[in-house]
């Protein structure tokens, strides 16, 4: 009996510290996510992810997607990376990191629900959709006195030197929609901004202000942007959907893999990523004004339109020429528009 009680007493002692080892496993899962995201966004998704994972550790660490672009590039010669997961707005960057082997591939439960298209290995998921659009301020300009179109934008003599955007070279959104415009009109477009003196803004919220205090009849810009502000603020800015098509931006979400990740923890980078894709995290995407990637989800940004409406009058991006032709394109933009001045 004696040697019976000592052995259930040394079981149960195994099965305590298994489960403290266990429990101190859990709690010392860490994972960091560059993104784009604005930071209000992030607060609100951070909390949602702390409430679905109290025990884990989940950072964010936010700047444009040139911004991140650049200390990948930096980071990558030492050989590893200070992330785990990238959620950045340009889906051309998922083709670069994919092609340097960086990535970590996994079959997602809910790649089947996704309207947009995925990487077939797993490479890379759409997360979250943003559309680039024009907007201007109903208090100061009638709709049909500013561009209506990309192309008015650009050309619409009305306008000149009251037009502003993003700079491409900093902003994947506007690199992505500069591309999409250039495979549409050709470098001419390119051109044109230049001759319009068009603004170029280092920030929403300059691009904003402007619209605000009419220093811009209008402005490229994302749709979201807007969205947020008539809700937060009752702005009384409005969306433009150009009438020669949306630039529909479906961002992704994509796993370091474990030889170039901060934290060498895919399999929590892999929860989290469902996390996203899923009902409850896109329901935090679409709280946070842009659309949701699933085809079965049908709530909507506040004061938006439902995507598919969009996505019926939008201009295609082909993300191989973002990938290989960025600098290319990048050069091309910035010595026109330094040359229309």
């Amino acid at each position: 009996m004696k040697k019976i009680n000592l052995l259930i007493i040394g079981l149960l002692s195994l099965l305590v510290l298994s489960c403290q080892t266990s429990a101190a496993r859990q709690e010392q899962v860490r994972i960091v996510i560059y993104t784009s995201m604005y930071t209000d966004v992030i607060e609100n998704v951070k909390r949602d992810l702390n409430n679905r994972f109290p025990a884990w550790q989940i950072e964010f660490v936010y700047s444009g997607t040139g911004v991140i672009q650049q200390w990948i590039e930096a980071d990558s010669a030492s050989g590893r990376l200070k992330c785990d997961i990238v959620m950045i707005a340009d889906p051309a960057y998922s083709l670069e990191l994919k092609e340097k082997n960086m990535l970590h591939p996994f079959k997602s439960k809910e790649a089947s629900a996704l309207a947009f298209d995925y990487d077939i290995q797993g490479y890379w998921y759409p997360v979250r959709v943003s559309n680039m659009v024009l907007a201007f301020n109903p208090a100061r300009h009638a709709r049909n006195t500013v561009p209506n179109s990309f192309a008015d934008f650009a050309n619409d003599a009305g306008a000149r030197g009251a037009i502003s955007m993003r700079n491409p070279l900093v902003s994947g959104t506007t690199m992505a929609t500069a591309t999409a415009l250039r495979d549409k009109y050709g470098y001419a477009y390119f051109e044109a901004l230049g001759r319009q003196r068009v603004m170029i803004d280092y920030g929403n919220d300059q691009t904003l202000r402007k619209l605000e205090n009419g220093e811009s009849r209008v402005a490229m810009i994302l749709e979201e942007s807007i969205l947020k502000i008539r809700q937060e603020r009752n702005s009384s800015l409005e969306v433009i959907y150009p009438t020669d098509g949306v630039v529909v931006i479906p961002s992704n979400i994509m796993i370091i893999n474990n030889h170039w990740s901060a934290n060498k923890n895919v399999k929590a980078a892999e929860e989290i990523t469902e996390w996203f894709l899923s009902t409850e995290g896109q329901t935090a995407i679409v709280n946070g004004w842009m659309h949701s990637v699933r085809k079965d989800f049908h709530l909507i940004p506040y004061n938006s339109i439902p995507i598919n409406e969009i996505r019926e009058n939008s201009i295609p991006v082909i993300w191989e020429n973002v990938f290989r032709q960025r600098q290319e394109i990048r050069q091309r933009f910035e010595e026109y528009i330094t040359r229309g001045r």
